[in-house]
């Protein structure tokens, strides 16, 4: 899909281009591509002149090739946007190609981004430049607004995934979890833990892109506040991050604690069972000894004597764990 915006009334206008015709027609800000194919790759080398790498959309690519300047100007920043799916949250690399020096191309000034899926961002983005006049002036205005988004974006998810981690502390913290429903706390932390971590690492990866506008001196001094400002954000994003770990931590401790203590219970029972079993294991054997002279063998209540002896012993120790409490 290849969708282009230009700017109208200080407004950011979408349209879907379906032919290299329909693509001469207009002057751009922003061309979007989602999941390209061949024939709308060879439309934009053939207007613009830009040819988009292959490796464009990689998740493997060297560190060093996410943020560059080619010969031409073209600037090269390859980022990762969070999608917050319940079952299955991920980052997309989006591939950014960005002109700004090069006047002989028709790139210059036009925002190139390539994905393989549609992004929550770049929706919240399209939305409120709709919606709000003079909040897009150019291509760079539209770079730092998906990065400030997306950092919004990474808020929203930490303060969801704080909602589901109040949900999991009054279950653990109420008391009584068995070791069914620990499996499930267990579970929902293991989630929320992973999206934590993506978000973490969905925020540092925006910073470099931030960091990297600012230092190749492509903004103005007012975009460089407001990169400025996206930076703060997000340290103030990584914070959070940390004590949602340290929540985190506790709560799979003490996850973990309740089902130790079950497990606990279950020995105490096989510790007393087998202490209380002890004695009429003691009676049994003397019993069973094979002398001659054992006054009790020869007598006819000898047998359920020894039985009644046996059960005596048995709930005596039981009786005593019971007053002691050792059996609650």
């Amino acid at each position: 899909m290849l969708n282009i915006f230009s700017l109208a009334n200080g407004r950011l206008f979408q349209e879907e281009i379906e032919s290299l015709e329909e693509l001469t027609r207009f002057q751009p800000i922003w061309v979007d591509l989602e999941n390209p194919t061949i024939e709308e790759k060879r439309w934009i080398k053939q207007h613009y002149g830009l040819s988009i790498p292959e490796d464009a959309m990689d998740e493997d690519i060297e560190e060093s090739a996410r943020f560059y300047e080619e010969d031409n100007g073209d600037l090269h920043i390859r980022s990762d946007f969070l999608i917050d799916d319940n079952d299955q949250p991920r980052s997309v690399r989006v591939a950014f190609i960005l002109n700004l020096t090069n006047p002989t191309l028709k790139s210059k000034g036009v925002l190139f981004s390539i994905h393989d899926e549609d992004v929550p961002v770049f929706r919240l983005l399209r939305m409120r430049a709709r919606r709000a006049p003079g909040l897009i002036e150019d291509a760079k205005e539209v770079l730092l607004a998906l990065f400030d988004a997306d950092a919004e974006y990474s808020a929203d998810t930490l303060e969801n995934i704080y909602d589901e981690l109040e949900k999991v502390s009054k279950q653990v913290l109420a008391g009584d979890v068995t070791d069914a429903r620990a499996g499930e706390v267990l579970a929902a932390i293991a989630r929320q833990e992973d999206l934590n971590g993506r978000i973490r690492r969905n925020v540092m990866d925006t910073r470099r892109a931030v960091s990297f506008m600012m230092r190749s001196k492509m903004l103005s001094s007012d975009q460089f506040e407001e990169a400025r400002q996206i930076l703060r954000d997000i340290e103030s994003l990584d914070n959070h991050t940390a004590f949602l770990f340290d929540k985190i931590n506790f709560l799979m401790d003490a996850t973990v604690g309740f089902i130790n203590i079950n497990q606990n219970k279950i020995i105490k029972i096989f510790s007393v069972a087998s202490v209380a079993l002890l004695p009429p294991t003691l009676i049994a054997s003397v019993y069973g000894m094979n002398f001659q002279h054992m006054p009790e063998l020869a007598q006819t209540w000898g047998y359920p004597y020894a039985l009644a002896l046996m059960v005596a012993s048995a709930l005596g120790p039981m009786w005593y764990f019971r007053k002691r409490g050792w059996l609650k």
